[in-house]
Parts: structure tokens; C-alpha cells; sequence
């Protein structure tokens, strides 16, 4: 991204008016690739590839604001990877990443990983040791790193239903699961820290929260993900669950988190209820029925509806999610489009 970008970021991290409202995406290898009609594998494993495709994609949407931009990833792989989880890659399609442990009883079975030696990690790494002065030298700036939520790497980790299954029939054990994957999930964003020269916000990835009823939630889930956020106090924190559970939308204040993707799912008055006034929502327009199903008209008229919903500060609009597999980029130009065209009526008491 653009320095000016990141700056915009901030106002909306800050829950201050940025006119017109501004347009984010979170895009990853599940969408890049495709696009520009390249392997994954050598989008995963090429340098100039991976280059090369993240400044193709800023060219030509430069209204958009990507998160978290230029991101050195491997589809699920990176954590998962560093326990021992076998992998397998593909050229058409994102990566699988295959349980290390069957049940909830193997977890002593696990060390924590060095994202300096395990795995993919260090190979991200040193992708962005290595290119971080050519971004920088194409105009863009790395300011955020990313990782998967405590929850999301555990499922990789054991599998999603014995995860699930496990938190209920060995809580002892999933405890300790938890704490290998959380502090897997620190140290990794430190480790990318430590390479790159601009970073000032982080974002976790975690759908599997979205699973958990309330009680399992608060004992499993919460004082894991607030320990990872308040590991790093000064940064402006991401957050990405697009399951349609707002079971934890009311305990993300305690997260200290600025800015919340969510699912289109979720109604943006109801995301706004519960999360509170100082989080920024970042969506809330479906990713697959229309921006990727839907024509640009339809695109933009899902973006009106957005912001008739919340005429106030604190909208990022984006996605209800992630950027999906085969979203067509006359889409993604419509998106800001209809930010451009509706901003007008921001704070009004309603859309003409």
C-alpha cells in the first residue's frame, strides 16, 4: 500500500471521517493468482512472481486499500506447517495442510516451532527480508504482518471436528493446545516484525471462534486472543471472523482491536450493537453472491445499502470477508465506485 493509505488506516482505526469513505480488501493467494492468471506455486516460490503480482494488483485498483498488503503467505500453511503438519501444494488451487496429531490425547506429542528455522516461516521471512527494499523503491510500504488466530492454527492442527470435539472431551488438553498455538501465534508476527523495516498494525485470521458457543468461547477462546492483541500495544490491530456467530462480537472491546472484518451475514446495525462504538467495521458486502456472482450494478447497489446502514463514522467498507477465488476486477472497481458516488450522503439521516 501507499503510505497515504496506511495513513487513512489509522483515521479509520481511530474512528475519525475520511471523505470519501474509504475501500479495503483483504487479498491472499485464494484470489491473486487467478486473477492475474499465474501458478500458485510460482506465486508461493518465485520472488519477482510475487512481486510482480501485488504491484499488478495495486496498478490497477489503486483506490483500493489492500490488507495487509504485499503479504508474504502460503495459503494456511505457515504455522501449521512449523508443528509438522504435512502439506500439499497445487498449481490451480490454495495449498492443503493435513492434521499432525489425530486426537486431543497426542498434544504432549507437539513442541512450539521457531519461526526463524520451521516450516515455511523462514522462507517467508527471508522473502521479505529480501524484497522489502523493492516495494519500497515501487512507491508501496509493508506496514502490516499477519497471522492466524490461535483457534485456526489448532484446527489445522488436529483437525477442525476433533479440535471442536476435544474442547469438551479433553479440556486440560486443548488448553495446552491453545497455548502452543498462541504463543506460535506471537511469535510469528514479532519474527516478521523483526525482518521488515514499517511495520505498525498486525492482523489475525480466525474463523474457527465462530464456531463456539458463549461458555467455550469465553474459557477457550477470549483470554487467548486477548493475550495475543495485548502483546503488542502500540500497533493497530486487524481482526478477521467471517462466520455468522456473533458470539464474540461483545467481547472484542476487551481485545483492544480497532478494526473487525465480519460476515455479510451479520446485519451492519447489529455488528455495530454489539461490537460498540470504537471499532471500525470493516465490510459488509457479500463476497461470493455478488462480488463475485453479481454484476457491477449489483455491486454498487449492495455498497449503497452498506452505507445507508451506517451513515456514521467508523465504516471501511470491504467485502464481508475476504477477497474470494474468481472475484472479477470490474467488481472490485465498482466497490469504489460506489464509495465515491455515496460518500455525498454520509451523516445524512437518510439515502436518497
Amino acid at each position: 500500500m501507499k503510505k497515504k493509505q496506511w495513513e487513512i488506516i489509522k483515521k479509520c482505526a481511530d474512528m475519525q471521517p475520511v471523505d470519501p469513505l474509504p475501500v479495503s480488501l483483504i487479498i491472499d493467494s485464494p484470489w491473486m493468482p487467478g486473477y492475474l492468471g499465474i501458478s500458485m506455486i510460482d506465486y508461493y516460490t518465485i520472488p519477482d512472481v510475487w512481486l510482480d503480482a501485488n504491484l499488478k494488483v495495486e496498478s490497477d485498483f489503486p483506490e483500493i486499500i489492500f490488507l495487509p498488503g504485499f503479504w508474504a503467505e502460503v495459503g494456511m500453511c505457515a504455522e501449521p506447517s512449523g508443528f509438522g503438519c504435512r502439506t500439499r501444494l497445487f498449481h490451480d488451487r490454495t495449498p492443503m495442510v493435513y492434521p499432525v496429531i489425530q486426537k486431543m490425547e497426542e498434544v504432549d506429542r507437539l513442541s512450539l516451532p521457531n519461526p526463524l528455522s520451521d516450516g515455511f516461516m523462514p522462507l517467508m521471512l527471508n522473502l521479505y527480508q529480501n524484497l522489502e527494499i523493492r516495494v519500497n523503491d515501487a512507491g508501496h510500504t509493508i506496514k502490516v504482518v499477519a497471522a492466524r488466530g490461535p483457534m485456526a492454527t489448532a484446527a489445522h492442527i488436529i483437525g477442525v471436528t476433533e479440535f471442536l470435539i476435544g474442547l469438551k472431551t479433553n479440556p486440560k488438553e486443548a488448553h495446552r493446545l491453545m497455548r502452543l498455538a498462541t504463543d506460535i501465534a506471537k511469535n510469528w508476527v514479532e519474527a516478521q516484525a523483526s525482518v521488515l523495516q514499517e511495520v505498525e498494525g498486525i492482523l489475525l485470521l480466525d474463523d474457527i471462534v465462530g464456531f463456539l458457543g458463549e461458555r467455550d468461547f469465553l474459557e477457550f477462546g477470549h483470554p487467548y486472543f486477548t493475550e495475543i492483541f495485548s502483546a503488542f500495544p502500540e500497533a493497530v490491530k486487524l481482526f478477521h471472523n467471517d462466520m455468522d456467530n456473533p458470539t464474540s462480537f461483545k467481547y472484542l472491546r476487551e481485545w483492544s482491536i480497532n478494526i473487525f472484518n465480519f460476515s455479510h451475514k451479520i446485519d451492519l446495525a447489529t455488528a455495530r450493537e454489539l461490537v460498540g462504538p470504537d471499532i471500525c467495521l470493516m465490510g459488509n458486502v457479500p463476497p461470493l453472491e455478488v462480488l463475485v456472482s453479481g454484476s457491477p450494478e449489483d455491486v454498487r447497489d449492495a455498497a449503497k445499502a452498506c452505507i445507508q446502514k451506517h451513515l456514521q463514522t467508523g465504516l471501511l467498507l470491504s467485502a464481508g470477508g475476504g477477497t474470494s477465488p474468481g472475484t472479477p476486477g470490474e467488481n472490485i472497481r465498482a466497490l469504489g465506485d460506489a464509495a465515491r458516488a455515496y460518500s455525498f450522503y454520509l451523516g445524512k439521516e437518510k439515502l436518497e
